[in-house]
């Protein structure tokens, strides 16, 4: 436990192998009660590293995309009771070490809501082209329109989040349509919405080489994926 609360920490994962191990290796198990990986259809072997490393395996036999993913992990720590769920990447870009910045403004100031931001200062990033960065950028510069909140990152997935957020009904996650990378900006553009109290933190976002594969979302698809709730919420067309 931290400050008395129970911490569950999820990493989605496909065809993550060579880095979900080294994710859930590098995650201080003194601080968190739990890592869960929760597998979309891996077919190269490595939820079986994940396990070997100490977490706990979820696997849903095909894949069905991250949003699929995060919301099984979501529900299974709803089942467990946990206080405070948090999320990162499952191919090694963020760092573990660094889980203690989103945990301390919930459990020590009472925030709802901590979103991990490489653009304030503290924060920094590497290996990423340019174009991802100014993705990133506008990302969050239409989200703060939308939103009517001011943020520096909007479209990173290393969060932290109290649990007990799940039993306000218009939080819906459970939509088809937040199936794919929709999920992510979703949590947090409804958490601003509805009026819970967030937080930025600086963190660090590093970006795997190449050669072991820098990233699964594709341009376009996954863009649009990613930017869609942002429009679909912001006008009132999607609850």
């Amino acid at each position: 436990m931290f400050e008395g609360k129970r911490i569950i920490c999820i990493a989605p994962c496909y065809n993550e192998l060579h880095k979900i191990d080294k994710v859930v290796s590098r995650i201080d198990k003194s601080l968190i009660d739990e890592v869960l990986v929760v597998d979309d259809g891996s077919t190269d072997g490595s939820p079986e590293t994940a396990r070997q490393n100490g977490a706990k395996i979820i696997c849903l036999k095909k894949k069905h995309g991250v949003g699929v993913a995060l919301r099984k992990g979501i529900e299974y720590a709803l089942s467990k009771k946990f206080d405070i769920i948090v999320i990162l990447a499952g191919n090694n870009k963020d760092e573990p070490n660094e889980i203690i910045r989103l945990l301390r403004p919930i459990a020590m100031e009472d925030f709802d809501f901590v979103q991990g931001s490489r653009f304030i200062k503290g924060g920094r990033y590497g290996n990423m082209p340019f174009y991802r960065i100014l993705a990133a950028r506008m990302h969050a510069w239409t989200f703060s329109i939308f939103s009517r909140k001011l943020v520096s990152e909007s479209s990173n997935g290393f969060r932290a989040l109290k649990a007990s957020l799940f039993k306000d009904k218009k939080l819906n996650i459970w939509q088809e349509w937040l199936n794919n990378y929709e999920l992510e900006p979703y949590l947090y553009f409804k958490t601003i919405r509805l009026g819970y109290k967030t937080k930025e933190v600086p963190i660090t976002k590093i970006y795997p080489p190449k050669a072991l594969g820098y990233t699964k979302m594709k341009p376009l698809i996954g863009w649009w994926s990613i930017f869609r709730p942002i429009f679909l919420l912001g006008l009132g067309i999607r609850k």
